[in-house]
């Protein structure tokens, strides 16, 4: 019988949001990963990474300033220096727990790129800041490279970049082929490496995918029973913030579609989710998507807990 396949994205509270952070944080996530394992899925994990690429994107670019013959580095070149060493903590606190209980799995983390649309209507309106604050003369000199740069009063100028939709995953062959290994595997890290087709190569862009878009799209092309959105709220809300705010528990793909529709759902935070699981749901049958925190992961997973979104 074949094993049921969870496409699992961790939101910020299972990395942390610096190094040390990151280690202790990891070590409880890769606890109920391995409790997925011991219950039978495969289980392919997509991660965030907003700190640990702002935190590369100032360091490098802050050394090019300081340092002659160093240049700054670009948004696709951060993105993969955040796959990787994020990957790197998290395969190993993985690995280590499921040698603990005595499962002798293979964790891999691959490098993936995801293809952009260079025409994407999001290059227009960029929503994602990366980077530390700046003043009016740096500002400047962002705007002369032709950035984006607006200012947050009272702080200064930020760089802002756009959100493009995922098209691609480059190496989707590869995370299939773990999978199909009955391997776990680590990709499409922070959204994935941006990049852009160009002839025969793959160019990168100044750009950020939003993590839960690939998630969905990641779960579409390995044919994932299960879309697992951890975030840090329990379940999904109407209303949120307000007196007559209300949880919602089990709904339908349409119900979804709906609420979506009439603007419940911020545009920067549960709209993504809600947008991945509708993409996940309505390419395949027998799917549903699961919106919670990684405390209630298990218990969301048995229907238990969470926003739970199935097809009717």
């Amino acid at each position: 019988m074949a094993k049921k396949r969870l496409v699992m994205a961790l939101g910020h509270d299972a990395l942390g949001t610096n190094l040390p952070e990151q280690k202790a944080a990891v070590a409880k996530t890769a606890k109920i990963v391995a409790d997925f394992i011991q219950d039978s899925w495969q289980v392919a994990i997509v991660h965030s990474n907003a700190p640990q690429l702002s935190m590369i994107h100032t360091a490098m670019n802050e050394f090019g300033k300081q340092h002659e013959g160093y240049t700054p580095a670009p948004m696709s070149v951060c993105s993969a220096m955040s796959q990787g060493y994020i990957g790197y903590d998290l395969q190993n606190g993985i690995r280590t727990e499921l040698i603990k209980r005595g499962i002798y799995k293979p964790v891999s983390t691959i490098l993936t790129q995801v293809t952009v649309d260079p025409y994407d209507e999001s290059s227009y309106t960029p929503v994602k800041k990366i980077g530390r604050f700046m003043n009016a003369e740096e500002a400047a000199a962002e705007e002369a490279k032709g950035n984006y740069v607006t200012e947050v009063p009272g702080k200064g100028f930020c760089r802002m970049v756009a959100a493009p939709k995922p098209v691609a995953i480059v190496e989707i062959d590869a995370i299939k082929a773990l999978l199909d290994a009955d391997q776990l595997v680590i990709a499409c890290g922070g959204g994935g490496i941006p990049v852009m087709e160009q002839g025969h190569s793959l160019k990168g862009a100044s750009a950020i995918i939003e993590k839960d878009l690939v998630s969905g799209l990641l779960s579409k092309e390995v044919d994932a029973d299960v879309l697992m959105i951890l975030t840090d709220v329990e379940q999904v809300f109407l209303n949120f913030g307000k007196e007559n705010q209300s949880g919602l528990n089990k709904i339908t793909a349409k119900e979804a579609s709906d609420y979506l529709s009439e603007g419940q759902f911020g545009s920067q935070n549960m709209a993504p989710k809600i947008q991945a699981s509708l993409d996940f749901i309505n390419a395949g049958k027998d799917r549903c998507a699961i919106i919670t925190t990684l405390a209630k992961a298990k218990e969301a997973l048995a229907g238990k807990a969470g926003t739970i979104i199935c097809e009717a």
